[in-house]
């Protein structure tokens, strides 16, 4: 009995040694955010071992049990009706809310989900859940695209499959079989989804026939550059717990289809150093030492290598491309897109990127609402429902309704 109480101790000790990691006292429910965490590590790693067996992938591997443990049928309430459909070849869940009695037609919102352009799926409770509490809340209808997923498709595919989905919908015909009122459609996402609604964006003001199609743009915690990896909230969250940077620098690698070799180099700015020329006059236009308040900067210094690996730039253009990294768009861009709303996390690798990309949308004179939370952490919007129900994330999904309900 006595020796079954000393491993029993010792394995809750390991447990707690586990789970637990230092947090500020600022972040929301911080132990059950140690817990979500050391899950989603624990999946990585069974991932990680998978495709060390060479079963498979480690991405399709994680995504595998992601969707497995939460996917959600296409379930119709008395006020949502929710079906799969496919969008020029694209699949889709819709969600229609029920239309006011006043409105012969409704508002829509095209939303592209997270997940660093390899994991999740509109067909997730996280992601169900929001949409039908936007088109609840809204009355609205919301396209919520299932765009495909690394590994099974790279930069820039997924830019596309958004892209062809949303000009679909917005074809006069589509938009009438949905009730749908053609001035007043969001583009809207949250973190590699935020990405690829501000690139969607930005890709439509090429475009005569499309510039003035999107009323609104909604992005939630976006991904916007791949230049600086040492931005005051990368180093200040560095080992956040959801998303720390090694892994943010992953996804990246992953999603051009790079070599792993590259991430300990792009970590520490390699691929912008002074000698790569290109990337030296697109950093000006990311120059957080200007763009950032005090606040934000604090103590802080640049990271700017003086030699570094010229190759990575090489191997993987597509670093310093606007259409991956959309806060390095020229301002003539900048200038044609709809009035914005950006949502940021103070515990978030990504908090400055978004603040970034509302002072250079203000300088082209863009209306911009930046919303950030003081306790938030990246990805905690969708962190809604029970076990995985936190203060900030039921707050931050509020507010966004709220800022959608007023300005769509």
């Amino acid at each position: 009995m006595r020796s079954s109480c000393v491993v029993l101790a010792a394995l809750l000790a390991l447990l707690a040694y586990y789970v637990y990691i230092p947090l500020p006292r600022s972040i929301s429910d911080p132990w059950k955010l140690m817990l979500l965490d050391a899950v989603f590590r624990s999946a990585q790693q069974v991932s990680n071992t998978i495709h060390y067996l060479g079963l498979t992938h480690h991405l399709i591997a994680l995504n595998f049990l992601i969707v497995s443990f939460g996917k959600k049928n296409a379930y119709s309430t008395a006020k949502v009706k929710v079906a799969d459909t496919n969008f020029d070849g694209v699949e889709v869940r819709v969600f229609e809310g029920s239309p006011k009695p006043d409105e012969q037609l409704r508002r829509a919102v095209v939303y592209i989900h997270g997940g660093g352009w390899a994991l999740a799926s509109a067909r997730i409770s996280h992601y169900d859940d929001l949409c039908t509490a936007v088109a609840e809340e809204l009355n609205a209808v919301i396209v919520s695209i299932e765009y495909r997923l690394v590994p099974r498709a790279y930069f820039p595919e997924q830019v596309y499959d958004v892209i062809r989905a949303t000009k679909y919908f917005l074809q006069p015909e589509v938009l009438q079989k949905y009730k749908v009122d053609p001035d007043r459609v969001a583009i809207s996402g949250d973190s590699a989804g935020g990405n690829l609604a501000a690139v969607l964006g930005q890709q439509f003001t090429y475009d005569d026939s499309l510039r003035n199609k999107l009323k609104v743009q909604a992005l939630i915690y976006p991904v916007l550059q791949a230049l600086d990896f040492n931005t005051p909230s990368y180093q200040q969250n560095k080992n956040s717990p959801i998303l720390p940077r090694h892994v943010m620098v992953k996804y990246w690698v992953d999603y051009f289809k790079g070599n792993y070799d590259f991430v300990e180099a792009l970590i520490v700015n390699n691929h912008t150093s002074l000698d790569v020329e290109r990337a030296t006059e697109l950093r000006a236009l990311l120059n957080w030492t200007s763009l950032l308040p005090e606040s934000i900067t604090k103590n802080y210094k640049p990271v700017v290598q003086t030699k570094g690996d010229t190759r990575i730039v090489q191997e993987i253009p597509q670093l310093l491309d606007a259409a991956s990294s959309p806060l390095i768009a020229d301002e003539e861009v900048l200038q044609r897109l709809p009035k914005t709303y950006i949502l940021t996390c103070e515990h978030d690798v990504l908090r400055d990127e978004g603040i970034m990309y509302a002072k250079r949308l203000e300088s082209a004179g863009v209306e911009v609402t930046l919303d950030h939370f003081a306790d938030g952490f990246h990805g905690c919007m969708i962190f809604t429902s029970w076990p995985t129900n936190f203060s900030v994330g039921i707050r931050t999904r509020d507010s966004y309704i709220k800022w959608l309900n007023q300005n769509l």
